[in-house]
C-alpha cells in the first residue's frame, strides 16, 4: 500500500544559485519556503527574481520498503529541474500545481535531491506581467509517494489518478468513478466504494475496468454553504484478496447553471453568489503558507459572510480547495494568464490549465474555470491572443463536461469584442470611482451589457479601492482614507446586490496583497485594497459593510475607530449592523434610534472634548471615541514613503499645469495633447526596454507591444495626476527616476490652464 512521506525538512538552500554540484555556503530551511518573503513586499520592484538552489540528502533505507518511489512537489514557482545524484529527471513550467519525478531508478545507500527553482522573468511561462508578487521558492510542500509497483498512476498531471463524477436525477444519483491504474495484471479488480459524511457505506462494486457506476438513492445534496455535504469515493486495486493500492477523494452531488437573468441556480434554485477574490499571501511570509494560514483566511472569508471567492490568479493549495468543499463555497478557479498575451506562452496556457483541471476536478466546489485575467490590457484585436482563447476555451470543455468557463475582462474592454463572447459566461474588473468614472457608473453599465446581450451571464469579478490608516471626513478619490473605501464599498453593494442578473460579484480583495511594484498610498509595495490587512490583524470597516448585508451573525460595528481626532463641530458617524434597529450613545446620552434597510446607520454627533460612543442593536454592543482638535491630525493625512517625488516636491506656477494636474484636465489644451503624445513615446520606449525576454532569446529583443490607448482608457486614467499615473506604472514594469520626472514637470509649467479650470 501507498505510504506518503513529508519531505520539507533539513533543506539546504542557495540563493543566485544554478551549480547543484556547490557544497559551501547556503542556510538551512525548511518547506514551504521562499526566498522573497521579505524582498517581495516592501517596494521598488526589486525583488529577487532568478534561479535558486534546494539540496536534500537522504538514506533509502530511511524510506519505507516499495517498488515506486516518486517526488511530490506541491508548488514550485515558477520553473523547476529535479536532479537526482546528479541525474536531471525532470523540469516543469508552472508554479502553482502538482507534479511529481518518478526517482526510483536513480536512487542509491546515500542520496542527494537537487531542485533548481527559477523565477525569473521569461517569454513562455505565465505570469510574467501583472499586479502581484511572484514569489519564487519551494513554497508548498514536497513528499515521497511510496507504492507498488502496480498502482494508481502518479504521472497523470500530478493528480490523483481517480475521476469522479456525479449525475443527478431527481432523488437518485449516478457517480461515475474513473481510475487511471499502472501495471494492473490479469485477475487484478478494482473495488469502488461509497461512504456518507458519517464514514458509513452508502454502496460498493468489483470490477476488472477501471471505470465503474454506482446510484445512490436518496441523495444527500451538496447545498453551498447551506448545507456542505460531502461524501467520500474510493478505489482500491485488489490482487488474490490482498490490497496493492488505494485512494480516495471527497465529493459532493449538485447541480448548477447561470441564467442570464436569474444569476446562479443552485439545485434549481436561485443562489445569489456575493463575495470575495483571495491572493495566497501573507505578510512577511509570502506564499509559503501553513494549514493554520489557511483556515484563518477561510474563517475570515465565512464570518463576513461570502458565499463565493474567487481564486485568483493561479491555482491554489489542495487544503484551500478542501476547505472550501467543506464550508460550501462556490469557486472560480482559474489560471495565471493574465495582463499581457504572449504568443510564445499558448502551450503554458494549455498545460496550466490541464493541471487545474485534472488535480481539482473532483471538488464540488468548483464550478466556473477562469480562462484569462485582463488579458487585454495591451488591446483585445492580436489575433493571436483570439485564437488561443478559442482553443483554451474547447480544451477546457473536452476535459470538463459538467462545468462553465469564464474570463476576467479589464475595463476598458468594449463590451463588443470577441473575446468577450468566447467563454460561458462573463465578468469584468471595473474600478469606477477609484481608477476613473464615479461611483454612479456600475450599475447603469451592467444595465447596458445586460440590454445589449440579454442572452450571456454578466458578473463583476473585480472591484475595489485601496485603504489604509489616513483618514478624512471628507474623503474622495484617491485619498486612500478607510472612509472613502466604506462609502465606495456602500455604493457597490446597493448597485450590485440589487440586480439579480448579475451571476456573481468578487470584492477585489479580501486581503491586502504583496504587488512590490506599487509605490502608493504611503506603504509600497502592496495592494491596500483589501478588506483585511495583510497580516490579518486588521478588519477595515468596509469588511463590516459587507458583513451586514451577507452575514446572519447578528452584529453591530462602530466605524472610523481609528479616527479619533476631528475638527469640526459636528461629526458623522456610520454604524453597520445586520439588525433592523440600532440606537446610539455619547458619552452616555441617546442620541436617538435609527433604522435601515441597507444596514448603514447615521448619526450626526457633537463633537466636544472627548466622547465615548457606543452603538447597540439588540444584544449587540460595540464601542469607540472620538476627540475634538483644532488641527487636522497630521498621523492621519497620506505621505508617500519612499516616493520617488512627492507632491510638495513639484514646482507649481498660477496657471500653469504641474505634475499635480490631472491627465484630463490637461488633454483639454491643445498644447497639452502634444504633450501626452510625447509622453506616450516615451512610454512606449521604456515598456519596450522593459519587456522580459526568456533566457534563451536575451539577445534577440522583442519589441513590447504599445498599450492601446483607446476611450476606454482614456477615461480610466483622466482622473489621474500625472504624479499618480506615472506612479502606477510600476505595475507595467515602467518607472521615471526623479530627473526624468523634473523634467516632465517643466514641460507642464509650460502649458497654460483654461480659465474655466482656474488656477
Amino acid at each position: 500500500m501507498r505510504e506518503i512521506i513529508k519531505f520539507n525538512d533539513n533543506w539546504h538552500f542557495w540563493k543566485n544559485v544554478s551549480d547543484i554540484n556547490i557544497q559551501e555556503g547556503g542556510e538551512n530551511v525548511s518547506l514551504p519556503h521562499t526566498w522573497n518573503a521579505i524582498d517581495g513586499q516592501d517596494g521598488g520592484n526589486d525583488y529577487f527574481r532568478g534561479t535558486c538552489l534546494y539540496k536534500k540528502v537522504f538514506c533509502s533505507k530511511d524510506l519505507p520498503k516499495a517498488d515506486k518511489y516518486y517526488l511530490e512537489i506541491n508548488g514550485a514557482n515558477s520553473s523547476a529541474d529535479v536532479y537526482c545524484n546528479g541525474k536531471r529527471l525532470a523540469h516543469h513550467d508552472g508554479g502553482y500545481s502538482t507534479w511529481r519525478v518518478n526517482i526510483t531508478g536513480y536512487m542509491r545507500t546515500e542520496n542527494v535531491i537537487s531542485i533548481l527553482v527559477d523565477n525569473v522573468a521569461n517569454e513562455e511561462v505565465y505570469p510574467q506581467v501583472a499586479d502581484f508578487t511572484f514569489y519564487g521558492g519551494l513554497y508548498r510542500d514536497v513528499n515521497i509517494i511510496c507504492v507498488n509497483e502496480t498502482h494508481f498512476d502518479l504521472d497523470y498531471y500530478g493528480s490523483r489518478g481517480f475521476i469522479v463524477t456525479p449525475e443527478i436525477v431527481g432523488e437518485q444519483a449516478t457517480i461515475k468513478m474513473e481510475t487511471y491504474v499502472n501495471n494492473m495484471v490479469s485477475g487484478d479488480v478494482i473495488a469502488y466504494r461509497i461512504y456518507d459524511a458519517d464514514a458509513n457505506l452508502v454502496s460498493e462494486k468489483q470490477a476488472a475496468e477501471n471505470i465503474c457506476s454506482i446510484n445512490i438513492e436518496n441523495v444527500h445534496l451538496w447545498n453551498g454553504a447551506i448545507d456542505p455535504y460531502l461524501y467520500t469515493a474510493q478505489a482500491i486495486i485488489i490482487r488474490n484478496g490482498k490490497e496493492m493500492d488505494k485512494v480516495s477523494s471527497r465529493f459532493g452531488c449538485r447541480t448548477f447553471r447561470i441564467d442570464s437573468e436569474n444569476g446562479f441556480i443552485l439545485n434549481g434554485k436561485e443562489y445569489p453568489l456575493r463575495g470575495v477574490s483571495r491572493h495566497q499571501d501573507r505578510w512577511q511570509i509570502g506564499n509559503a503558507l501553513l494549514p493554520e494560514h489557511h483556515k484563518e483566511d477561510m474563517d475570515l472569508i465565512c464570518e463576513v459572510g461570502a458565499n463565493t471567492i474567487r481564486l485568483a490568479h493561479y491555482q491554489h493549495d489542495q487544503y484551500f480547495y478542501d476547505l472550501c468543499d467543506e464550508r460550501g463555497m462556490i469557486i472560480w478557479a482559474e489560471i495565471p494568464y493574465i495582463s499581457r498575451h504572449m504568443n510564445s506562452g499558448n502551450e503554458n496556457t494549455i498545460s496550466q490549465m490541464r493541471e487545474l483541471i485534472v488535480q481539482n476536478y473532483n471538488h464540488p466546489s468548483i464550478c466556473v474555470w477562469g480562462l484569462s485575467n485582463e488579458i487585454t490590457m495591451d488591446g483585445a484585436k492580436d489575433p493571436d491572443l483570439i485564437a488561443n482563447h478559442h482553443r483554451l476555451n474547447d480544451f477546457v470543455h473536452e476535459m470538463d463536461k459538467t462545468r462553465l468557463t469564464t474570463v476576467a475582462c479589464i475595463s476598458m474592454c468594449d463590451m463588443a469584442e470577441e473575446y468577450v463572447h468566447i467563454s460561458d459566461v462573463v465578468s469584468y474588473n471595473h474600478y469606477f470611482g477609484w481608477y476613473g468614472g464615479s461611483l454612479d457608473e456600475y450599475g447603469s453599465w451592467f444595465d447596458k451589457f445586460h440590454e445589449k446581450y440579454p442572452n450571456k451571464p454578466i458578473g463583476c469579478s473585480e472591484y475595489g479601492c485601496e485603504a489604509l490608516n489616513w483618514h478624512n471626513s471628507n474623503p474622495e478619490s484617491g485619498d486612500y482614507s478607510e472612509e472613502y473605501q466604506a462609502i465606495y464599498h456602500e455604493a457597490l453593494i446597493k448597485q450590485l446586490f440589487t440586480r439579480k442578473y448579475i451571476w456573481a460579484t468578487h470584492v477585489w480583495n479580501m486581503f491586502d496583497f504583496g504587488a512590490d511594484a506599487r509605490a502608493e498610498g504611503g506603504e509600497n509595495g502592496q495592494n491596500h485594497k483589501g478588506l483585511i490587512t495583510i497580516d490579518r490583524k486588521y478588519k477595515k470597516d468596509a469588511f463590516y459593510a459587507y458583513k451586514a448585508w451577507l452575514s446572519k451573525e447578528p452584529f453591530v460595528h462602530l466605524c472610523g475607530k481609528r479616527y479619533v481626532d476631528r475638527v469640526e463641530k459636528v461629526t458623522k458617524v456610520t454604524v453597520y449592523s445586520n439588525l433592523p434597529e440600532v440606537e446610539l450613545f455619547a458619552n452616555g446620552t441617546s442620541l436617538g434610534k435609527k433604522t435601515a434597510v441597507d444596514h448603514f446607520f447615521y448619526f450626526d454627533v457633537p463633537n466636544s472634548g472627548e466622547t465615548e460612543l457606543v452603538a447597540v442593536a439588540g444584544e449587540c454592543k460595540d464601542e469607540s471615541h472620538i476627540r475634538k482638535v483644532d488641527k487636522m491630525n497630521p498621523d492621519y493625512i497620506l505621505r508617500e514613503q519612499g516616493a520617488v517625488l512627492n507632491w510638495f516636491d513639484i514646482v507649481e506656477i498660477e496657471g500653469r499645469f504641474s505634475l499635480n494636474d490631472k491627465l484630463g484636465d490637461i488633454l483639454k489644451t491643445f498644447r497639452g495633447k502634444l504633450w501626452f503624445a510625447g509622453l506616450f513615446v516615451t512610454l512606449a520606449k521604456k515598456m519596450s526596454a522593459g519587456n522580459p525576454q526568456s533566457k534563451d532569446k536575451q539577445k534577440k529583443k522583442k519589441k513590447a507591444k504599445n498599450p492601446e490607448m483607446n476611450s476606454g482608457v482614456m477615461n480610466m486614467i483622466g482622473n489621474f495626476t500625472v504624479l499618480r499615473f506615472t506612479g502606477m506604472l510600476g505595475m507595467r514594469n515602467v518607472t521615471f527616476t526623479k530627473e526624468e520626472l523634473l523634467k516632465i514637470n517643466k514641460k507642464l509649467n509650460r502649458i497654460r490652464k483654461p480659465q474655466n479650470l482656474g488656477n
